[in-house]
């Protein structure tokens, strides 16, 4: 093990060029940080790749990577460090894959704390732990105070597809029902509420979470999903474009069926903000035949991550693959892609 004469001073100290000069100080940095948290056999080599074995016969590889810039790095319900964990984790979860392990990479502005950089990498940690998908190799790269924005993180993530999964949108079909797993807006809302100093009768929190073993619950009990996809940036009204952009299908949910919480469509309302549109990070969108509906929504609903599950429309038959809702007026609006950016920075 290596000694160095003094540990870093993570209570008062900050980030400064030498931690990322490959020398002394990013080794030490490197080894009283992110080798301590983030512990286990491949990381403990400190190589700048990490070779793991695969389970036999498993079935196809998945890889999805991710990059965290979410301002402010600190908000109800979570953090920058779990938010890069989840979401990369969730990106091979919507591929139907079973995530195995993941790299971090991180860019430190100088002078940035380093105890909020050891709250982060804790808070990683945890979330990894959790999720039961270790963090096995990652980089470090510090940049001149002002070039960056204190912490930005990218995740990597593998995983493998089990035999007989096949995912995708191009794969839905007129009549297919879509659900989402619980109410949605609740991360975009829980940043946009710290960034504005808002405050509600109740917190409203991130949903952020890792929702591979919801997907896993999904899939084993209604193997025919045809897709899913998790309504991060562009929220819910994106994921359902996507959906009718890769399948020719038009979509149609109704809006007094989709779960929302009261205190995310009073804060859309005063900050003027639709919340189909708003962010999502634990949460997902799936699609499956009619006829396995209703065995899927009772399957999300065991799992704590799909308790608030609902069946919200499904896709039609329209040449124009159009997304609509049909209003609790009783009429139809149209919803749209999103035109610029509704919520800058929010993962």
């Amino acid at each position: 093990m290596t000694s160095y004469s003094r540990p870093i001073d993570f209570k008062h100290g900050q980030v400064d060029l030498t931690h990322g000069s490959g020398g002394r100080a990013m080794a030490q940095l490197i080894h009283e940080l992110f080798v301590r948290h983030f512990d286990n056999d491949y990381l403990r080599t400190q190589n700048d790749g990490a070779c793991f074995p695969l389970p036999a016969g498993a079935g196809r590889m998945v890889m999805a990577t991710d990059s965290h810039v979410v301002s402010p790095l600190f908000f109800p319900g979570g953090d920058i460090g779990c938010l890069s964990v989840h979401g990369t984790v969730n990106d091979v979860a919507m591929a139907g894959g079973k995530p195995l392990y993941l790299a971090a990479s991180f860019i430190l502005e100088e002078g940035f704390p380093l105890a909020d950089l050891k709250r982060i990498v804790i808070s990683m940690a945890a979330a990894a732990k959790e999720a039961g998908v270790p963090i096995v190799t990652g980089d470090t790269k510090v940049v001149e105070r002002g070039k960056g924005d204190g912490v930005f993180i990218t995740t990597t993530g593998v995983g493998i597809v089990p035999p007989g999964i096949e995912l995708g949108p191009d794969r839905i079909r007129p009549g297919d029902v879509i659900l989402v797993s619980g109410t949605l807006g609740d991360h975009g809302v829980a940043i946009m509420s710290q960034r504005e100093n808002l405050s509600f009768e109740t917190v409203i929190e991130s949903d952020t979470a890792a929702l591979h073993t919801l997907t896993a619950a999904m899939l084993d009990a209604v193997p025919t999903i045809r897709t899913l996809r998790d309504p991060t940036r562009g929220g819910l009204a994106a994921v359902l474009n996507e959906f009718a952009s890769a399948s020719g299908c038009g979509m149609l949910v109704h809006e007094k069926t989709i779960p929302i919480r009261p205190g995310v469509t009073a804060a859309c309302e005063l900050l003027g903000l639709d919340p189909l549109y708003v962010a999502n990070e634990g949460k997902l969108v799936a699609i499956c035949p009619a006829e396995d509906a209703e065995r899927l929504l009772a399957a999300m609903r065991a799992h704590p991550h799909g308790a608030n599950a609902a069946i919200i429309g499904a896709a039609i038959e329209d040449a124009n693959g159009f997304v609509q809702m049909e209003t609790v007026f009783g009429g139809r609006r149209m919803v749209d892609w999103l035109t610029g950016e509704q919520l800058p920075r929010i993962c």
